[in-house]
């Protein structure tokens, strides 16, 4: 069963279990793949977008409500940070397990030697190498200061 599939059969689930927040939050989902269809169509591409993107979209959904909810925190509204943090969870359930420190240092350095890469300006070689393996496992904006600190 592919992401859409899976997406798909939860709506359909909150719907039916009447759970009005999680069937809130998969309609935002929907609606940014969605949007993201849309402009692949624009650029030609008439399938849409790949289930690699998909993940990519949970990623940057949870991230931006990560940010939502500390900024929610700082302000005193604790009601909409348990919000983000309920939306957060729903997200989750659609993203793989997230590698541990330990498994994203490995990680990183399997995709140095990949990509034979020997100083900063290797960079962006051992980042699409990891993109393309670990794309919903890892946070890649943590992972580039360690990127950074393997190769210098």
């Amino acid at each position: 069963m592919n992401m859409r599939e899976r997406l798909q059969a939860a709506l359909k689930d909150a719907m039916r279990a009447k759970e009005a927040a999680r069937l809130s939050t998969l309609r935002l989902i929907n609606a940014a793949i969605k949007d993201r269809d849309i402009a692949a169509r624009g650029d030609g591409q008439d399938a849409g977008v790949s289930d690699a993107d998909i993940l990519g979209i949970l990623g940057k959904m949870v991230r931006q409500r990560q940010e939502s909810a500390r900024a929610y925190e700082e302000g005193g509204r604790l009601e909409l940070a348990e919000k983000e943090l309920e939306e957060i969870r729903v997200i989750e359930e659609f993203l793989p397990r997230q590698l541990s420190a330990a498994e994203v240092d490995a990680a990183i350095s399997a995709a140095v030697t990949e990509a034979g890469a020997t100083g900063i300006r290797d960079m962006g070689k051992v980042m699409a190498v990891l993109k393309a393996r670990y794309t919903g496992q890892m946070d890649f904006g943590a992972a580039g200061p360690r990127i950074k600190a393997m190769l210098s």
